[in-house]
């Protein structure tokens, strides 16, 4: 995805785009709703709760919204000042490039969900229409301001936010179906949150060299100490995948154990891959229920 520090020149719309598989995966916005589609599921699966296709569906179509509008709107600059991409990166550049199709699918993916959210339990749309306000008002923070481009202008950090709002988004369609499941749940959604925010921190390690004055304090704070949170967020999740074994969660602390610790891999290895490849293996790392199938009950 992305490097450790933009390399996008004045000239970045006639560059060619990877066409690698992996690489497309991250430019069509397609990396984090499959990663909150395979984690509902998961959770789901491990709390042994059933969910519908149509919630998972819904699912991917609002997280892709998300995920392909943020991108537009962080590219928005370039429609005043074509060259100015000092603070933007590929995936941006790309949004850009296609903001029609993009937008043409914001559109029909809309009007798809639209017609899904019926369907959703009452006590899930409630929990999603409260995290949908807060959500929105973390758009506005960070959308609306004078100059776009201006890191320094965001009122929250990002990296922070997605560990907060990724996660409840992806437990709301259990804990609905399940309330009890709340206290049981919780700090395995804490640490799924933790490998969120590592996540976030890594890329924006990665794309931006210290000192990173631009950033909010918790970022530059936690991107000094990446490694340090990575491996703490390992081992904690290690150590409750082993107290949970007994139970059918165990799975979802292991998940995210092997999440932290691919990312903290990745950190320490991240000068030698190419750039996006390295931003797309980032969101990856999330996918780790994937190895863990084979063992869960049925």
């Amino acid at each position: 995805m992305q490097q450790s520090k933009p390399v996008v020149t004045n000239a970045p719309a006639t560059k060619p785009q990877p066409t690698r598989a992996l690489h497309l995966w991250h430019l069509l916005s397609l990396d984090a709703p499959t990663v909150a589609t395979l984690w509902a599921w998961f959770v789901a699966r491990a709390a042994s709760v059933h969910l519908p296709p149509y919630v998972l569906v819904s699912m991917f179509l609002a997280v892709w919204m998300l995920y392909a509008a943020d991108r537009l709107l962080d590219a928005r600059q370039l429609f005043a000042n074509p060259l100015h991409t000092d603070e933007l990166e590929p995936r941006h550049l790309f949004h850009h490039r296609h903001a029609p199709a993009f937008l043409t699918g914001i559109l029909f993916a809309s009007i798809t969900l639209a017609a899904l959210l019926p369907l959703l339990i009452p006590r899930a749309l409630e929990l999603y229409s409260i995290l949908g306000a807060l959500l929105f008002a973390w758009f506005l923070l960070i959308h609306a301001r004078a100059t776009p481009s201006s890191a320094s202008n965001r009122r929250l950090p990002k990296e922070l936010a997605v560990g907060i709002f990724f996660p409840a988004a992806i437990f709301i369609p259990t804990v609905a179906r399940q309330p009890g499941l709340q206290l049981a749940l919780l700090p395995h959604a804490i640490l799924f949150a933790a490998a969120c925010s590592i996540n976030c921190l890594a890329i924006y390690a990665w794309e931006h060299p210290a000192p990173r004055l631009a950033a909010h304090w918790t970022t530059r704070l936690g991107t000094a100490h990446l490694s340090a949170l990575a491996s703490t967020a390992t081992a904690i999740s290690l150590i409750l995948a082993l107290l949970t074994r007994s139970s059918t969660l165990w799975p979802l602390a292991l998940a995210a154990c092997l999440s932290s610790l691919t990312l903290l891999i990745l950190h320490l290895q991240h000068q030698r891959l190419n750039p996006i490849t390295l931003r797309a293996a980032a969101d990856l790392a999330l996918l780790t229920p994937i190895l863990l199938l084979p063992w869960m009950s049925k």
